[in-house]
């Protein structure tokens, strides 16, 4: 039977990672997991009419006060026989829209253009959640592709508490559009159990995150959360049913940039025939760089190549 974890002001934490967290909810390796998702801010609650604020909302919004970040995450969720040195493989196998009304904002002196855009704005968008499509108050309508924009363990404790704003190691605010229903997560783990959350649900996000913001809203996922033991890992990656996928986050682009592709290159080492050479010169022709984020202060670059591509020179 799969547990439910809802968010509540027990069940969650506002902005931040930390090893020292209780887990709020176990399970045992290969077993799934349905965790409810909430977003937003006493600020940000919808004031149009007909916008239906869920009342898990409004009860983390009065007991739970943000520290470090803005994400209100739901967890942790401890891994039994989880250590350090392991991988959490994170196979996600739906995404449900939860409420039926998101926003997006930019503020003052963030986002991608701070000077051109030097003022705060937010915009209530409404969500057809059987239909799975967003209106936008400019006329266009947008097909819903949900995803949690932050998915992640425990830090190591040698890290302390870690800002939910900034992807790390361990996983976070990895705002990658490609980690929908169908797609596989693997997270380093730094302490036993794992401990993972997740939150800041995206009801659809362009590549970039531009402005600051996806469409935020509340989400429910459906996790099957497994153990790949002793996989010393040292940062996130994952796969869909196409593509292998790497990840890296730094303060310069070009330098998130590099690391991704040395990432993807090893990956390709590992799973097939190629040298490093190799694979370097295959990227050139067959690997795809997208710029995951540029808003979260650490940016992002995801680098993808398909699976059957790699698939004709396996290991």
């Amino acid at each position: 039977m799969t547990q439910t974890l809802l968010p509540n002001p027990a069940t969650v934490h506002w902005g931040y990672f930390d090893a020292t967290l209780k887990p709020v909810a176990t399970i045992d390796p290969g077993e799934t997991i349905a965790i409810d998702s909430v977003s937003g801010s006493a600020e940000s609650r919808p004031i149009q009419h007909g916008m239906t604020v869920r009342p898990e909302l409004d009860a983390v919004l009065q007991a739970v006060k943000p520290d470090l970040g803005p994400h209100i995450l739901t967890g942790p969720v401890a891994v039994r026989g989880a250590m350090p040195g392991d991988a959490l493989r994170v196979e996600i196998l739906d995404v449900k829209l939860a409420d039926d009304w998101g926003f997006t904002l930019f503020k003052p002196g963030m986002g991608t253009l701070p000077d051109d855009f030097p003022y705060a704005r937010t915009v209530y968008l409404p969500i057809d959640t059987a239909e799975r499509v967003i209106d936008t108050t400019w006329g266009i309508r947008l097909k819903a592709q949900p995803f949690f924009g932050v998915m992640g363990v425990a830090p190591s404790p040698a890290t302390g508490r870690a800002s939910s704003v900034m992807p790390s190691y361990f996983g976070g605010n990895l705002d990658n559009k490609e980690l929908g229903a169908g797609a596989v997560l693997y997270l380093p783990v730094s302490v036993e159990g794992a401990l993972f959350s997740c939150g800041d649900g995206h009801a659809v996000q362009g590549d970039g995150e531009v402005c600051l913001t996806a469409v935020e809203t509340g989400l429910t996922g459906t996790f099957k959360i497994d153990l790949v033991k002793d996989a010393k890992l040292d940062a996130p990656y994952a796969e869909t049913k196409t593509h292998l996928i790497a990840m890296a986050f730094d303060e310069d682009l070009d330098e998130a940039a590099r690391v991704a592709l040395r990432r993807l290159i090893a990956l390709i080492v590992a799973r097939t025939t190629l040298s490093d050479a190799d694979a370097y010169q295959l990227c050139s022709l067959a690997a795809d760089l997208h710029v995951t984020q540029l808003v979260n202060r650490s940016k992002g670059i995801h680098a993808m190549i398909r699976h059957d591509i790699l698939a004709q020179s396996k290991r």
